[in-house]
């Protein structure tokens, strides 16, 4: 097996890292995504008594 110098690993897992957080980054202000994630935000500000209540029925 041969011998991988570490400094050349940690550098390759760092690039591959950075590459998965751009690509994180660009989907979450991708604009086909935009209306589901304001949709979602605003569920938490809903004024709604059945999620309020963890939809029990009283």
């Amino acid at each position: 097996m041969p011998d991988i110098d570490v400094n050349v690993l940690r550098s390759a897992v760092t690039v591959l890292s950075l590459l998965v957080f751009a690509g994180i980054v660009v989907w979450a202000y991708a604009r086909r995504n935009r209306e589901r994630f304001e949709d979602q935000g605003a569920l938490v500000l809903s004024d709604d008594d059945a999620a309020l209540q963890g939809g029990r029925h009283e």
